[in-house]
């Protein structure tokens, strides 16, 4: 079963080719209803201050992602990659009435995570969307389908639009960018045949970088390795590379995640 769901006009599920349809409503003012979309009931002043998202290599989803699909008579085509997205125009976002039900990737929708639904963009992928009103940016992660509301361009979370400054208005002009995953990395200090020589190295390192060090066998290798990681992008992993240099313990070797 492919499940999309449109916050704007309808929600529909598409089970074995036929499409189900069912009325949906948004109002970030309404009232508290299980028919009407809207904030959550109690407050969450952290939202505001949430992290962002890191954004990290994920495979694609094995749902949500078709090569293309039809909803209410158009047809919408699945890019194969998010590399150099840029746009601009038109956020909305959704909240209370779909919260916990599940997302086109097959994750329960939590209006408290940065997340977004997207009409092309391969899922998942890494956006970063600013409020052109405000100049406030946040990173979301595409995992759901939509809006089908030909005036928007992307409908995020709840917790996006208070981290945006748009919550109280519905809708916000916004500019999307995809972002580069970040490559997470592996430094290997030394390999050795004695572990108390690992243990040994292993402990300093730690205390030299403050990055926890760890030893490892591979396979059927007698060798026990010391390892730094993972470690989120190259630049990071070349800082310790050089700290570790510096403090004449070799070159360690960067292995990519």
């Amino acid at each position: 079963m492919v499940q999309i769901r449109c916050s704007l006009t309808r929600r529909f599920v598409v089970v074995s080719g036929m499409v189900l349809l069912a009325g949906c409503q948004f109002g970030p003012a309404a009232s508290p209803s299980a028919s009407v979309d809207g904030p959550p009931e109690q407050p969450r002043p952290d939202l505001e201050h949430l992290p962002d998202p890191v954004p990290r290599k994920e495979p694609k989803s094995t749902r949500g992602n078709p090569a293309s699909y039809t909803v209410f008579g158009e047809t919408y085509r699945v890019l194969d990659s998010a590399d150099g997205y840029y746009a601009t125009g038109i956020a909305s976002w959704y909240g209370r009435k779909f919260h916990g039900r599940l997302t086109s990737s097959g994750e329960p929708f939590d209006m408290f995570k940065l997340t977004a639904a997207h009409r092309a963009l391969p899922i998942p992928t890494y956006l970063r969307v600013t409020n052109l009103d405000n100049g406030r940016a946040t990173v979301v992660r595409v995992n759901d389908r939509g809006p089908f509301h030909s005036d928007r361009i992307i409908d995020l979370s709840y917790a996006a639009a208070v981290k945006l400054g748009f919550e109280d208005k519905g809708t916000a002009r916004v500019r999307v960018e995809s972002i580069e995953q970040a490559q997470r990395y592996f430094l290997q200090a030394g390999a050795f045949r004695d572990i108390a020589a690992a243990d040994s190295l292993k402990d300093a390192l730690t205390q030299l970088t403050g990055a926890p060090a760890y030893v490892v066998r591979v396979s059927d290798d007698r060798l026990f390795r010391v390892r730094l990681g993972p470690v989120t992008g190259r630049p990071e992993a070349l800082r310790l590379q050089a700290i570790i240099v510096a403090a004449d313990y070799g070159e360690p070797l960067l292995l990519e995640e």
